[in-house]
């Protein structure tokens, strides 16, 4: 069983605020299985993007946790990724945006393998 989105959100802006790194929603999402999409904003004008990870990627031997790909692979322009988000808004209302600001691009996700 996995656990709540606004649990999850919670509990990971704690995480980055323990590390001293700034976070916070910019889009509360369904609170019970609302996709999470985490923003790292690098301080540059750029920004990595963090997207729910395929189904296919998640292991059956483990429970369920949410897992993610980065996506693109390298850090764009942060415009582009807004762009990327509006485009996920429109598509599901129901998705979380969560922008964190650091310069080191730490984001503390569970990735998927490549």
């Amino acid at each position: 069983m996995r656990l709540k989105s606004s649990i999850w959100v919670a509990g990971y802006l704690r995480r980055c605020q323990s590390a001293g790194i700034f976070g916070v929603v910019r889009r509360r999402g369904a609170e019970e299985a609302g996709a999470v999409f985490v923003k790292i904003a690098l301080m540059d004008g750029n920004a990595l993007l963090f997207v729910p990870a395929p189904q296919s990627s998640y292991d059956d031997s483990r429970p369920v946790e949410r897992v993610f790909t980065q996506s693109p692979p390298q850090a764009v322009e942060e415009k582009k990724v807004d762009e990327r988000l509006a485009k996920e808004i429109s598509f599901d209302p129901d998705v979380w945006i969560i922008e964190v600001e650091d310069k080191e691009g730490r984001h503390f996700l569970d990735l998927a393998k490549a």
